[in-house]
């Protein structure tokens, strides 16, 4: 009787583990896409604030260059280089730790650890999107990067050895792969 309660126990506990870990969670990003599902450049970083409902964390690298980020707790964090006067106008999405976690209402209807590849390379096609392998040195060894430009801004999809979306980010011109 008591190895029936303990399995029992155990069992559940690990459905509500799992049911947490992987639950799908949508960004708070609506006030801050257009009705194409698309990034609006430029913002401000009070504007980004409170559409998130989150503090902005402003810091410097080395260089001494201005950065913003906003840590929201569905796990994705956005992060971006500031221009003059605080202003945003690139933009870059992750999941914190690489959770587990399953975030959609990102710009272009992506999802985070759900779109894959092979349908972002389809979506994407019709701006000429380009797959790259990502090497064994990359943050995501084994997994594919998919760049594609649309209108001011490149989009670079980062996918997993899965084929998983990872991260997402919108700049105004490609970042050299040596500067990463």
């Amino acid at each position: 009787m008591k190895t029936k309660s303990l399995t029992f126990i155990l069992t559940f506990f690990f459905q509500l583990v799992s049911i947490n870990a992987f639950s799908q969670k949508t960004a708070v990003l609506s006030s801050l896409l257009d009705k194409n599902t698309e990034f609006i450049f430029p913002q401000n970083t009070d504007k980004i604030s409170k559409a998130l409902n989150v503090k902005t964390v402003f810091y410097e690298d080395a260089n001494e260059e201005k950065y913003a980020k906003w840590p929201i707790k569905t796990g994705l964090e956005l992060y971006c280089s500031l221009g003059v006067n605080n202003a945003v106008n690139e933009m870059f999405f992750t999941i914190s730790d690489n959770k587990p976690v399953v975030i959609e209402g990102l710009p272009f209807g992506l999802i985070m650890n759900k779109s894959t590849l092979q349908d972002s390379k389809t979506r994407f096609s019709k701006y000429n999107a380009k797959t790259k392998k990502l090497d064994a040195g990359s943050e995501f060894p084994g997994g594919s990067k998919l760049v594609f430009k649309k209108g001011k801004h490149y989009a670079t999809l980062l996918f997993d050895n899965k084929n998983l979306l990872k991260s997402l980010g919108l700049t105004t011109e490609l970042i050299d792969p040596a500067a990463n």
